[in-house]
C-alpha cells in the first residue's frame, strides 16, 4: 500500500475507466450535495478492477463507509487495491489469493458490520446467513449464478433482508452479459494463448446472454461455431442465430476450443477429457470454477506443468488438455474484465439500487426483487444521452392509439 508507483497506477486506471463511464459521474453529481448515502456502511465483495473503482469512488462522494473484498481469488488488480486503499477504502484483496485467504477476507468485510451488502456471486450474501451477521439492511446481487443462490434461500424462508437482483435489470444483462463479457472472454483466451482464432471449431457451452456474446464474437473472428444446450428454446434460438447445435458428445473429439457459460456444474467432466483431441483448450466464462470438473482433470493426468500464467498443460493417454485461467472465469483471470462502457451501465444500476435499498428497507419484504423499472429507465436515458444518441416520442395520437387495444 505504501508504494507510490502503485497507487498512481491506480489512479490512472481509475481515470481512465471513469472517463468512459461518465453516467456514473452523471449520477453522482445530481446527488452530491445531499449525499443521499451519507454514514452508510458498504459491504462490498467485487472483482476489483479499474471499473469496479469508478462505482467504489462514486459511492464514497456520496457518503458511504467502504469495505471491499474480492468476488473471486484470481480477479484482483493490485494497482487498484493500493489506489483505493489510499483513498480511505478498507480493501481486504490481493492477487493469488489462496481459498482460506479468500474467504478470510469475506469475513472481515463482515467485520465491518456492513448496513448494505453487494456482491458479485453471492458468497459474501451466503456468508452474512450462515454466520448471522446482523444490521444488514438490504443488498444487491450482480450476477446470474448469484441470484439462483438468493431465491434458494429465499424459497426456504432464509433470506434475511431484502436483495435486488441486479442482473436482471435490462440495461445489466442485454449488455453487460453479452457484448461485455463475449468481448473480454476472447480478449482473455486470446492474451493467454495467443491463438489464432479464425478457422478454430470453438464449442460454446450454453446459449444465455454470456453464452449468445461468446457465440457472436467468435464468429465474428472466423470461428467455427457449435452451441451445446439444455433448453430446447434456446437451442432452437442458436440454430436460428446461424450456428450448429449439438449434444456435447457429437463435439467433444472435434473441438479445439470450449468455453463454458452455463452457471451449472460438471458441464465438461472426466468422460469428456478422455475423447478430447489432442491439443484442446478449455475455458470457463461462468462465474464459479465447477463448470469444467478441475479435479478430475488432475486426477486424471499423467503429469501436468504451466506453460506461463494461467495456461496449464495436462497429459492424458499421449493427449494434451490446456486448461486456462485455473477454470475460473477467463474473462477476469486472463484479461482485464468487462469493458468500461457496459460497466457504467451495470454499476449505474448497482448505485442507485444501494441508494433505493437504503431509502426504502423498511417497506421491502425479505425477497429478491427485480431491479425497479424507473432505476431500468434512468440507466438507459442516461446511457442514451452520454451517447449521444437520439431517439423519437410517440405522439398524442400514437399514445391514445396504444391504449386502445
Amino acid at each position: 500500500m505504501k508504494n507510490v508507483k502503485l497507487i498512481d497506477s491506480g489512479r490512472k486506471s481509475w481515470e481512465w475507466a471513469s472517463s468512459h463511464m461518465g453516467i456514473i459521474s452523471t449520477i453522482v453529481n445530481e446527488r452530491i450535495s445531499y449525499k443521499p448515502l451519507k454514514g452508510v456502511r458498504l459491504g462490498l465483495s467485487l472483482h476489483i478492477t479499474k471499473e469496479t473503482s469508478v462505482l467504489v469512488m462514486a459511492a464514497i462522494n456520496l457518503g458511504c463507509k467502504v469495505s471491499l473484498c474480492s468476488a473471486n481469488p484470481l480477479s484482483v488488480q493490485e494497482d487498484i487495491v493500493a489506489f483505493l486503499s489510499s483513498a480511505g477504502v478498507k480493501v481486504h484483496a490481493w492477487k493469488d489469493e489462496t481459498e482460506r485467504e479468500y474467504s478470510d477476507n469475506l469475513k472481515q468485510v463482515l467485520e465491518y458490520h456492513p448496513q448494505i451488502v453487494t456482491d458479485d456471486g453471492s458468497n459474501l450474501h451466503v456468508m452474512a446467513h450462515k454466520s448471522k451477521t446482523v444490521g444488514i439492511l438490504g443488498g444487491t446481487e450482480e450476477t446470474t449464478s448469484g441470484i439462483t443462490r438468493l431465491k434458494a434461500l429465499e424459497k426456504n424462508g432464509k433470506l434475511q433482508y431484502p436483495v435486488i437482483g441486479v442482473n436482471e435489470a435490462r440495461t445489466k444483462h442485454l449488455f453487460d452479459n453479452r457484448y461485455g463479457t463475449g468481448q473480454s472472454t476472447l480478449t482473455g483466451i486470446i492474451r493467454i494463448t495467443n491463438v489464432l482464432i479464425a478457422g478454430k471449431h470453438i464449442v460454446v457451452c450454453g446459449y444465455g446472454h454470456v453464452g449468445r456474446g461468446v457465440a457472436a464474437r467468435a464468429r465474428g473472428m472466423g470461428a467455427i461455431v457449435t452451441v451445446v444446450e439444455v433448453d430446447a428454446l434456446k437451442a432452437l434460438e442458436a440454430y436460428m442465430d446461424g450456428y450448429y447445435v449439438k449434444k456435447i458428445d457429437q463435439v467433444v473429439q472435434n473441438g479445439d476450443i470450449f468455453i463454458t457459460c452455463t452457471g451449472q456444474t460438471h458441464v465438461i467432466t472426466e468422460k469428456h477429457f478422455r475423447r478430447m483431441k489432442n491439443g484442446v483448450i478449455l475455458a470457463n466464462a461462468g462465474h464459479f470454477d465447477n463448470e469444467i470438473d478441475v479435479e478430475k482433470l488432475f486426477s486424471n493426468s499423467n503429469g501436468n506443468h504451466s506453460v506461463r500464467e494461467y495456461l496449464d498443460c495436462f497429459h492424458m493417454n499421449g493427449r494434451k488438455i490446456f486448461l486456462l485461467s485455473k477454470g475460473r472465469v477467463v474473462n477476469l483471470v486472463g484479461g482485464e474484465g468487462n469493458p468500461p462502457e457496459v460497466m457504467a451501465m451495470s454499476f449505474a444500476n448497482q448505485l442507485l439500487c444501494i441508494i433505493h435499498i437504503f431509502q426504502n428497507h423498511k417497506k421491502m419484504q425479505k425477497k429478491v426483487f427485480s431491479v425497479p423499472e424507473k432505476i431500468d429507465s434512468t440507466v438507459a436515458n442516461l446511457s442514451l444521452k452520454y451517447l449521444q444518441i437520439g431517439i423519437d416520442k410517440l405522439s398524442p395520437a400514437q399514445r391514445k392509439y396504444g391504449k386502445s387495444y
